[in-house]
């Protein structure tokens, strides 16, 4: 089952309303990490760092807000059947951990040679283990493949406007913590872009 999420409001896939939802809807279930900051780094850049520690998230990373947004943001119904996904690490993770939160399958499509610790943390959060080849061609083949067999929800791993929700609450955290931030630095790579554009996207001058 392939669930489309469009907003209303806009061209992106997330925006400053869609991100307070997720927040509502993931915090009884989220860890409010902790803000830190190093007078030595400080000193070294002349600047008043913070550091939001989301490895110490549920899940080892900051993705277990947008798979628990997705999940949780399901109709009982839609549910029913579980989730698939492909993934090859953190992502693969979080699905797991929240599928089992709200008790139904994650079928997890893993490429053959992910980290075999990636690989043990799915397991052990309960998620199915499905392997593929170690292309993105691969992968998305296979997912849909369990989508067909199963009929569960199918969630990409990071372009889709319920995980990139959900990870944007990582920005509205950190103004709650830090109200006097004027600055957001967050480190991307490949395709992450829409993870990351959904943590900055809630706007530094948000009310």
């Amino acid at each position: 089952m392939e669930v489309t999420n469009k907003l209303e409001s806009g061209n992106y896939a997330a925006d400053i309303s869609s991100i307070k939802e997720a927040q509502q809807r993931i915090n009884p279930f989220i860890h409010k990490t902790s803000v830190l900051s190093s007078d030595t780094l400080n000193s070294i850049s002349g600047r008043k760092l913070f550091f939001k520690c989301e490895c110490f998230q549920k899940g080892g990373a900051f993705k277990f807000r947008g798979a628990c947004n997705a999940i949780f943001s399901l109709k009982d119904e839609q549910a029913a059947n579980g989730v698939v996904t492909h993934s090859s690490g953190n992502h693969a993770a979080a699905v797991s951990l929240a599928a089992k939160l709200r008790g139904i399958p994650a079928h997890i499509v893993i490429p053959k040679n992910a980290p075999k610790c990636k690989v043990e943390n799915v397991r052990r959060y309960g998620g199915n283990v499905i392997w593929s080849d170690a292309t993105m061609q691969s992968r998305e083949s296979v997912a849909n493949n369990v989508l067909q067999e199963t009929g569960a929800v199918l969630y990409h791993p990071f372009n889709d406007g319920r995980i990139i929700s959900g990870q944007g609450t990582i920005s509205l955290e950190l103004l709650e913590q830090i109200p006097q931030i004027d600055t957001i630095i967050v480190p991307i790579s490949d395709q992450r872009w829409s993870d990351i554009r959904g943590c900055i996207g809630c706007q530094i001058d948000q009310p």
